[in-house]
Order: structure tokens, then C-alpha cells, then sequence
């Protein structure tokens, strides 16, 4: 067998990919990522070039994918308790990051005016299943 790499997961910032890769290499696997020091330099050609590829042998793929698979992409509280919609009840909720409200809008317009990435952004959660966004009271 060849020593081939396959693309098995995209990310929009190193950091995401650093994680899955120590995930994987402790598991054995050989990991490679493409593209990572060009958006550590610039985040923000990130989607212009496709993210952050991690890469892994041919031979090493299908297990890689099963580990990956595995990896709860869910928000969970402090505890490790899945948060659960408000609306739906469902247990599917992903954390995002918005920019509807002024503070937020008026960050990014200087972020891009002048270059830099915005310095504040509200985070909420999304449900997958009833699409339903909400904020968290602590």
C-alpha cells in the first residue's frame, strides 16, 4: 500500500484541526495538516482556500472517520450535561457566533475597515432540529 494521504475533515481555524489531530495521534494515527500556517498567518482567507485540511493515511482512514464520528460536535454545559432546546426539547444544539445586535454589527464594520478580526460577537446556541436560537441564563 502507498503511503497517500487522504482529506478526512475540514476546519476554519488550526485550532480546531490541533485538537482532532492530538485525538487522533493518540490514538495511533499519523496526522498531517495542510494549510494551517497560511490561516494562522491570515484567518481570514480560511474559506478562500478551503480551511484547515487534516489529512491522514490511506490505510489509517476508516478508522480516523470512526473516531471523528464518534466526537459529539453538541454543546454541553459546565457539568457535561447535553443542553436541551427550549422549544423542541431536542439535545442537538450547536454554539455560534452572531452579529444581529448594533454592538456586534458596528465591531465588525471596524474589523473589516481596518482590517482586523471583530473584537466582540455574541455567542448563541441553535438548535438542529427545530433551527430555534437561544441564549443560555447562568
Amino acid at each position: 500500500m502507498s503511503d497517500t494521504f487522504k482529506t478526512i475533515a475540514k476546519f476554519q481555524y488550526s485550532s480546531e484541526a490541533q485538537i482532532i489531530k492530538g485525538r487522533l495521534e493518540s490514538e495511533g494515527i499519523d496526522v498531517f495538516l495542510s494549510d494551517n500556517f497560511t490561516i494562522d498567518t491570515d484567518p481570514l482567507v480560511s474559506n478562500a482556500i478551503g480551511g484547515v485540511k487534516l489529512k491522514v493515511l490511506t490505510k489509517d482512514a476508516l478508522k480516523a472517520e470512526n473516531i471523528l464520528n464518534n466526537i459529539s460536535k453538541y454543546s454541553l454545559d459546565d457539568e457535561g450535561n447535553s443542553l436541551d432546546c427550549p422549544n423542541c426539547n431536542s439535545n442537538k444544539i450547536q454554539l455560534f457566533s452572531t452579529i444581529k445586535d448594533f454592538k456586534s454589527f458596528f465591531s465588525f464594520i471596524i474589523g473589516f475597515l481596518f482590517g482586523t478580526l471583530p473584537f466582540y460577537a455574541k455567542d448563541k446556541y441553535r438548535c438542529d432540529v427545530c433551527n430555534h436560537e437561544f441564549d443560555i441564563k447562568l
